[in-house]
């Protein structure tokens, strides 16, 4: 029975699972990965893997990872912290292994390494866990809604990295069920796929490998969902904001109790019991989200206290935080 678009939008049916329309496929990419994991890859293997249906007809999973590929993944790079201007743009298409391959090279590259002299002994720390990117990265190709056309969208600022992928969370899961590991695939030929890869470990395991891998940041990753998207900010571990609005600065000692700007902010109690987001704003000569982003921070880390609300939020010292 032929099956139409709108049955896929109104999930009687995975995009994954209906034949593919295009049934003219190789898979050179994918040979090539099964033969790196000493995997076969012949006819039987691919129906029982879902590429093909047991009558020998592509699949739309068989699609995704053959090399006529017809879902792409969008990269830019931008010079600062918004998007105004370009440094590098790029996209990659075909095989979705290949995607994925080239994609991560590309990634570590914007990885660097920034160190500091601590004692006798240097410590390096790269801008992201590797761990971290792999997951972001992985999470964005396997599950994103492939019933739509659009592009998934990986944006580099100066201080974090954002993925953007077509697809809400699944029906019934929030955001607060993500971080605990629960999971349900929208593509789940496309994850077994690459589970039996050794691309990726059980289901639900992303996201909270994610949020591990930044544990003693000040700054962590953030998760936002909408009904037609989902995306991942993973926040560069070496940086932290300088005083120009729109630009980062690179620190060797991004993990110190209060980082330079930190330690400005603190100095203003030295003269007053309680501040304000104005007092930061000037001290710093930051903007006013700059300031806000500061704040959050000290918040988070117990260094600081809200008191009141509005335009009477102010702040105050918390001893021995």
């Amino acid at each position: 029975m032929a099956l139409d678009i709108s049955q896929i939008e109104a999930g009687e049916v995975q995009y994954e699972k209906v034949r593919s329309l295009n049934q003219d496929l190789t898979f050179t990419e994918a040979e090539k990965f099964f033969r790196e994991k000493d995997l076969p890859f012949a006819q039987n293997q691919q129906k029982s893997l879902h590429l093909q249906t047991v009558d020998g007809m592509y699949t739309n999973l068989g699609l995704l990872i053959s090399d006529q590929s017809v879902h792409n993944v969008k990269l830019a790079v931008f010079h600062g912290m918004e998007k105004e201007e370009f440094k590098d743009r790029r996209e990659f298409s075909g095989s979705l292994l290949r995607q994925l391959e080239e994609i991560y090279t590309f990634l570590d590259m914007f990885n660097h390494t920034h160190g500091r002299v601590k004692g006798l002994y240097r410590e390096d720390q790269r801008d992201y866990p590797e761990e971290a990117l792999r997951e972001a990265l992985l999470n964005a190709l396997v599950h994103r809604d492939y019933a739509f056309s659009s592009s998934t969208l990986i944006s580099i600022f100066d201080d974090r990295m954002e993925f953007v992928s077509v697809g809400g969370l699944p029906k019934g899961l929030s955001l607060e069920d993500i971080l605990l590991g629960l999971s349900v695939p929208r593509n789940e030929n496309l994850a077994n796929l690459f589970y039996r890869l050794h691309l990726i470990e059980a289901y639900g395991t992303g996201i909270p490998k994610i949020m591990r891998s930044y544990a003693q940041c000040i700054n962590k990753p953030e998760l936002q969902a909408s009904n037609n998207a989902f995306k991942i900010t993973l926040p560069n571990r070496n940086v932290l904001y300088n005083t120009t609005k729109g630009s980062a600065t690179f620190l060797a000692e991004a993990r110190r109790p209060y980082p330079d700007n930190d330690e400005r902010i603190m100095a203003l109690f030295n003269t007053k019991r309680e501040i304000t987001r104005n007092d930061v704003e000037a001290a710093l000569d930051v903007s006013q989200a700059m300031a806000v982003r500061y704040l959050r921070a000290l918040l988070d880390r117990g260094a600081i206290r809200v008191m009141g609300g509005g335009r009477k939020t102010r702040y105050i010292r918390v001893t021995n935080p």
